[in-house]
């Protein structure tokens, strides 16, 4: 058993051990706990590439509450923290793509600086439309990313690859939207770096699902995104959330835009016109962007949780042989 499956193993004995009362999960993340901050240095890449983890719609509730009477999100997020402790090798940088709270409140986010705190890499945040911008910008001040005021756009600049955040939110709203003064922002930061590989990352995505209910509380703007982006062939990829499912497609010629699995609950994949607002206990999960020097990314999905194996393509072979 490699020492990937042995921490999920651990993270999930735990997860248990939370459900059952056996433990609180403020007692598993003082256990766990490693820094007062979520700021870390970035380490330059020992690979020869450099790997992003996208982790996005956490959904945080405090006291115990499940989102929608159903989802202890607060322990399936502990438990996603676990495994992408255990990954060997580790990622680079973690990025959040919003909704990392339930209703935006002070004490979720203070919640949630706990549950991330044991990641030794850089975690950058970014709001969804269950956040609350100013609330979140309060809370993780110290980590001095977010800017003062405005939106929550910034730039992250890492080996062989510029990340470009930005803020989709609107106040009181499900949708999204990206407004003149947001993309005015973008066309600059993206102007001014026109040799290096970017990737932009951001709640809402700007393309249309297929699943009706989502789509309803789609992107405003996506075509003018378009439009700057199509003028800086530097970007390569568009990372979101929202979705709470993993799903692609093109955007903007060459560019390849994408949402990654929630690590809480997931959206049905109900593709009916007319399909009901609905969710499914399928695993969680979370992404692996990995970038090499010349600007190439290759995307993988995991889950969260124990599952058999593995187990070796050669009878009474070892599972590293093919």
């Amino acid at each position: 058993m490699g020492l990937v499956q042995i921490v999920c193993n651990v993270a999930i004995v735990t997860l248990l051990q939370v459900v059952f009362n056996q433990l609180s999960l403020k007692e598993v993340l003082r256990e766990n706990a490693l820094s007062p901050t979520l700021w870390r240095p970035l380490a330059p890449p020992l690979r020869g590439h450099m790997i992003l983890a996208q982790i996005t719609d956490f959904h945080v509730k405090t006291g115990g509450r499940r989102a929608y009477g159903v989802v202890d999100t607060a322990t399936r997020l502990a438990a996603a923290v676990t495994c992408l402790s255990a990954l060997d090798p580790q990622p680079d940088l973690v990025v959040a793509t919003g909704d990392l709270t339930d209703s935006g409140q002070p004490e979720e986010y203070d919640l949630l600086r706990e549950i991330l705190r044991p990641l030794a890499v850089p975690v950058y945040l970014m709001p969804g439309n269950h956040d609350d911008r100013e609330t979140l910008r309060q809370a993780f001040r110290g980590d001095g990313y977010f800017p003062a005021n405005g939106f929550l756009n910034y730039v992250v600049e890492v080996p062989d690859l510029r990340l470009v955040a930005l803020d989709t939110v609107v106040t009181g709203e499900g949708g999204g939207m990206l407004c003149a003064t947001r993309l005015d922002w973008l066309e600059r930061q993206l102007r001014a770096a026109p040799d290096r590989a970017t990737a932009i990352a951001m709640h809402h995505p700007p393309f249309r699902s297929g699943i009706a209910h989502m789509d309803a509380i789609g992107l405003d703007g996506a075509d003018a995104f378009a439009a700057v982006l199509g003028r800086y062939p530097q970007v390569k990829r568009v990372f979101c959330g929202h979705l709470h499912r993993a799903i692609q497609t093109g955007f903007g010629g060459d560019i390849v835009a994408s949402t990654a699995p929630s690590t809480a609950h997931q959206v049905s994949l109900d593709l009916r016109a007319d399909g009901p607002a609905a969710f499914v206990m399928e695993p969680p999960g979370y992404q692996l962007h990995v970038w090499d020097a010349r600007g190439a990314c290759v995307s993988h999905t995991g889950f969260v949780g124990t599952y058999d194996g593995p187990y070796p393509f050669r009878e009474g072979g070892t599972a590293n042989a093919r």
